[in-house]
């Protein structure tokens, strides 16, 4: 056995070897073309064909919510985002882009709020929610039933205020 792992290290050794001494260069990378974008995909559509009788009354529900919340006009994101306002965004590396400021999707597994900022999860805001799950700038809620409305509402404002301050030329 031991012979073995000694062949075995040798080999890896002679690859990073090689790799390093072939005088190739790495190709650059591309940037990659944001999928997420704003399209003339109508909303009411959307909704109309998300499946299931609960996950549709939720989403109606939630737009009415998001239009009152923001003040502002749904627009389909992508496939399956109903984006509110938009921002533009530079990263340290270069890369740039428009997003929507909030918004939410009926997904099949959860309906997804998209808070990109200003109540993070450890505001107090989001013991008083109810039932939920967080990843970066999602909020994953089963049903609307499974939260207090206020709270989510608090949340979001408080999202859109966080934008509009980093991003002052966001609506």
């Amino acid at each position: 056995m031991p012979v073995k792992k000694k062949t075995l290290k040798k080999k890896a050794t002679k690859k990073k070897a090689t790799a390093k001494t072939s005088g190739k260069k790495a190709a650059p990378k591309k940037s990659a073309e944001m999928k997420t974008k704003p399209t003339a995909r109508s909303v009411e559509d959307f909704i109309a064909a998300v499946p299931g009788d609960q996950r549709r009354k939720d989403a109606k529900a939630a737009l009415t919510l998001m239009k009152k919340w923001t003040g502002l006009k749904p627009k389909m994101w992508g496939p399956s985002i109903i984006g509110f306002g938009s921002y533009h965004y530079k990263y340290d590396s270069g890369r740039e882009g428009d997003m929507c400021m909030t918004g939410f999707s009926p997904r099949a597994g959860a309906i997804v709020f998209y808070v990109m900022g200003g109540a993070p999860e450890s505001d107090p805001l989001f013991k008083k929610l109810g039932k939920y799950k967080t990843g970066k700038s999602c909020l994953y809620i089963n049903r609307l039933d499974d939260v207090d409305l206020s709270v989510l509402e608090a949340i979001v404002k408080k999202s859109i205020a966080y934008m509009k301050k980093t991003y002052p030329t966001a609506p």
